[in-house]
């Protein structure tokens, strides 16, 4: 590996200074076997390009990717430009984290990996240096020097063709589709938030935002056995969504105006009583108010939201009240795990994916994405 590790290997200016790298134009029909891709730049366009065709080094593994979600943070990449002030688009920037596809060919020294194997891609590939306390110990996610491919500047895997480290892929077994794999990344997040939260059998639990997340944070709840969940929304329609996913979680709808004491006060009620954890999906200010409200004596908040870079909390409540507050960023080795639970029927994420597209129609996928109006949940690119 080069002495600047997986961040030169996968430099984004390998791509985008080759000279068969190309905007395609609006209506412009690829060839069959074009490595195309969906990019976002600083002017928050989003469009399709034609890139080089990778070929594997030593311990690499070239995928065909086959399907790919579209999470909430590419969205907001392609329309605001920037997540925080650490993840910022000052280039063409490839799209796409949650993906799964096939093994087409193998590099030097890889031998765990055969043509035709189906895996999932963990998007984020830390140093894995001896010299690297947070991989040493196993908290990759916190690497400093980890490559989160469609995080600036790193293109990601919403492509044809994805160059990745064999040792960050996961086998699919049999019975999983490509899409339940791409899903696996999601699951992820949900699953290192249960475990972080310290969810138990039993525990009265509250899900904020019926989204992507807060669903796959419903399905793991009650894989966990939370019991009851009360899940919140700003629309009836997600609120419905999650009922049909989870018959017994109970749904709070939360009306414009509505207080976070009074949006919490329906929430006990709902509950009969107040919540033992409370696993915030959406980052926003006043939905964290609500949760803090909600929760017991004793009992936790857990955010795996992201929101803006400065909130007030009620301080008070929470000392008074003994109530911790936990974030998230990310997770680690929750891959396998969430493998597991998809293939022995535990947590089925099949019904997220409300919409699909191919691969030559990612564009039109995004528009999708971002439009509340259009219902979606989870929208994803097949190849």
């Amino acid at each position: 590996m080069p002495d600047g590790g997986y961040a030169d290997i996968y430099s984004p200016r390998k791509v985008l200074d080759d000279p068969s790298f190309r905007v395609l134009t609006s209506g412009e029909v690829p060839a069959p076997d074009a490595n195309i891709a969906a990019f976002y730049n600083p002017n928050h366009e989003i469009h399709l390009v034609e890139k080089p065709r990778p070929k594997p080094g030593p311990g690499q593994v070239l995928v065909h990717v086959r399907s790919t979600g579209i999470c909430g943070s590419d969205v907001h990449f392609w329309k605001h430009g920037r997540v925080g002030d650490s993840m910022v688009v000052t280039d063409e920037c490839g799209s796409g984290h949650e993906s799964a596809g096939d093994v087409i060919e193998i590099g030097e020294g890889v031998t765990q990996w055969k043509v035709g194997d189906r895996v999932a891609i963990e998007a984020g590939v830390p140093c894995s240096k001896p010299a690297c306390d947070y991989c040493r110990v196993g908290k990759y996610n916190a690497c400093p020097d980890v490559v989160f491919f469609s995080t600036p500047p790193f293109h990601g895997t919403l492509t044809r063709y994805h160059l990745h480290p064999a040792e960050w892929l996961h086998r699919l077994p049999d019975s999983l589709s490509f899409e339940e794999g791409s899903l696996c990344e999601p699951l992820a997040v949900a699953l290192a938030g249960i475990e972080r939260a310290g969810l138990r059998l039993g525990d009265p639990t509250l899900i904020c935002g019926a989204g992507p997340i807060g669903l796959v944070s419903l399905l793991s709840a009650r894989a966990a056995g939370a019991e009851p969940i009360v899940i919140t929304d700003l629309f009836q329609s997600r609120l419905d969504f999650a009922k049909r996913l989870v018959p017994g979680v109970r749904t709070v709808l939360i009306e414009p105006g509505l207080t976070p004491k009074d949006a919490a006060q329906k929430i006990k009620a709902a509950a009969d009583g107040p919540v033992k954890v409370a696993i915030e999906c959406s980052g926003v200010e006043s939905s964290v108010h609500t949760a803090v409200h909600a929760a017991q004596f004793g009992g936790k908040v857990f955010i795996i939201g992201v929101g803006k870079n400065e909130q007030v909390f009620p301080f008070m409540h929470l000392s008074a009240n003994e109530i911790d507050v936990s974030f998230q960023y990310r997770y680690a080795n929750q891959y396998p795990k969430a493998i597991r639970l998809i293939a022995g029927g535990l947590i089925n994420v099949k019904p997220l994916v409300t919409h699909q597209f191919k691969l030559e129609e990612a564009v039109s996928a995004f528009h999708v994405a971002a439009d509340p109006s259009q219902g979606a949940i989870k929208v994803q690119i097949q190849d």
